[in-house]
């Protein structure tokens, strides 16, 4: 996995310029009014060859209740630097403390600059883990950068005097943070196959996570988001390993919390990339919500396969026609994924549960399906004489031969002429028909293309 790298400190310092600067877009809305980060945003970033995950936080409030200067004995306040600051501590792999140049050190850099001390943990070399680096901003001038030695009285190190917005010394400093990643190493062998349970806050992960594993192992709660973490749980499965992993629901950004909440969506996201097969709760009684579309596509983005999982199904009121109307709806509105099963379930009676892991496990059965060289080739050359590609510009797109070149998901790679001449909506009848000679259920398919020169 991607190392985590969490940006922390009070408002205004320039947090979401840097959060830009590093993933190379205008992700992050800026603004000189205090405050304008107020949900979690998060970007892949890359620097010498090392990707990462730059998360962008909302900024600690120098006030306590809005009109007291922030003090010592700012006790609610200070519980809230602390909740935010432990919170990026405990699931990053670096924190960039970010302060202001301009201001010079203020008494809330002094405060959150000692919460993060204490919550770094020594390692037997001395080191303390995470390593946090003290990133002062704004300091475009000469005599700023010359003035940031000030910041070494805050305990963290050799301040890296940078200008976020003209990415003045950025550079230095992203060669210390990527040189403080762990080394990359292959993965150790794990056999086990991996399933997440997500979906958004209360839509009974926990409660399935228990029914499967026949115990009550995990907290469930009516109140929204008590699962924080994403707990993984072993267990034998008609003599296969598998590891669960129940997560934290996944609101839509705007309702994100700070702190603690924000990681937890992040530890989810994290539990998706290490997952084989997502299983997609939706919530019955609500109905199928643009939010339960974002988390699919964020599956689908991450090439994982995935069965939805109707949940509380017991409480929708039903006639002749109420699972064919859901159905149609759950698929118009997952078009994206048209290949993703569908199975109504309730958690709390157990209804359809004992076939949701044989289910996830034929989709993970078909996701390391493999068709051979010539079956390829005889759907490519059919598909070619039904409907062969339009010409653009008078040229012709001509497909060779194609491979199954991996699976884990499965990847096809077909050779053409010119790739460029490919429209997307050929490619996803290609799909289709790869499809219907093989379903690969619940499995994206990747399709490559390479030219002849190539």
């Amino acid at each position: 996995m991607k190392p985590i790298v969490a940006l922390v400190g009070r408002p205004n310092v320039g947090k979401s310029t840097l959060f830009n600067r590093f993933v190379g877009e205008r992700m992050a809305i800026v603004n000189d009014v205090p405050g304008t980060t107020r949900d979690r945003l998060f970007g892949e970033a890359e620097w010498n060859g090392r990707p990462f995950t730059v998360i962008d936080t909302g900024g600690i409030d120098p006030t306590h209740g809005g009109r007291t200067p922030l003090s010592v004995d700012s006790a609610d306040f200070i519980q809230d630097i602390r909740q935010q600051a432990q919170a990026a501590v405990q699931e990053a792999d670096a924190v960039l403390f970010v302060a202001d140049g301009e201001s010079g050190v203020s008494e809330p850099d002094r405060e959150v600059a000692s919460i993060l001390r204490r919550m770094q943990k020594k390692q037997p070399d001395g080191s303390f883990l995470p390593p946090i680096f003290m990133v002062v901003n704004k300091c475009e001038s000469e005599e700023r950068r010359n003035s940031a030695g000030e910041f070494y009285e805050l305990g963290l190190g050799e301040p890296y005097a940078v200008s976020a917005i003209h990415g003045t010394n950025t550079g230095d400093l992203l060669d210390a943070l990527v040189s403080s990643f762990p080394e990359q190493k292959e993965d150790e062998e794990d056999n086990n196959i991996k399933i997440a349970i997500v979906g958004k806050p209360n839509a009974g992960k926990s409660s399935l996570l228990n029914r499967l594993v026949g115990e009550e192992r995990v907290i469930v709660s009516p109140i929204a988001g008590t699962t924080r973490d994403a707990i993984d749980m072993q267990f034998e499965f008609e003599g296969l390993s598998i590891t669960l992993i129940d997560t934290a629901g996944i609101r839509r950004r705007g309702k994100i919390g700070k702190g603690v909440e924000e990681y937890s969506v992040i530890r989810s996201f994290k539990a998706i990339e290490r997952a084989d097969v997502a299983l997609l709760m939706i919530d019955a009684t609500t109905g199928i919500t643009t939010q339960d579309a974002h988390i699919a596509g964020y599956v689908k983005d991450e090439w994982k396969s995935c069965v939805v999982l109707v949940n509380k199904w017991d409480a929708v009121e039903k006639d002749g026609t109420t699972m064919d109307a859901y159905t149609e709806k759950i698929l118009r509105e997952l078009n994206f994924v048209s290949y993703v099963p569908l199975l109504y379930i309730s958690a709390k009676t157990g209804q359809r549960v004992d076939q949701v892991l044989p289910l996830a496990l034929r989709v993970q059965e078909e996701r390391l399906a493999r068709l051979t060289t010539s079956k390829i080739n005889e759907i490519i050359h059919r598909a070619q004489d039904a409907h062969p590609h339009p010409s653009r510009a008078g040229r012709s797109l001509r497909m060779y031969y194609g491979t199954q070149v991996r699976s884990d998901p499965p990847t096809f790679m077909i050779y053409v002429n010119e790739p460029s001449l490919m429209h997307f909506t050929y490619m996803r009848y290609l799909e289709n028909q790869i499809r219907a000679e093989y379903g690969f259920l619940g499995t994206p398919i990747r399709i490559v293309l390479k030219g002849r020169r190539e």
